[in-house]
């Protein structure tokens, strides 16, 4: 599959999923990236969820939880701080 599709399919399944993932707690934006492991970038695209903290999972609802992939698509958690409109 091409780079361009690739990006395309993330955008679909991010569209199907982002309201769901809106509503889980600490969740601040969802958006499409560059998957993140051990402090490095790498290049392997994923759906982006930003959170304001990340917690232990022990602390959260179960529905709260966000999973490690959506519709085949890995997911990586981003803590960005508050966001504020300006």
């Amino acid at each position: 599959m091409s780079q361009e599709s690739e990006l395309d399919r993330i955008r679909r399944v991010r569209a199907r999923h982002e309201a769901d993932l809106l509503r889980k707690r600490g969740v601040v934006g969802v958006g499409v990236g560059r998957r993140e492991v051990g402090g490095e970038m790498t290049d392997q695209l994923c759906l982006l969820v930003m959170v304001e903290n990340k917690v232990c999972l022990e602390e959260l609802a179960p529905e709260d939880r966000i999973p490690s992939e959506v519709e085949g698509v890995p997911v990586d958690v981003r803590a960005v701080g508050p966001i504020k409109a300006l």
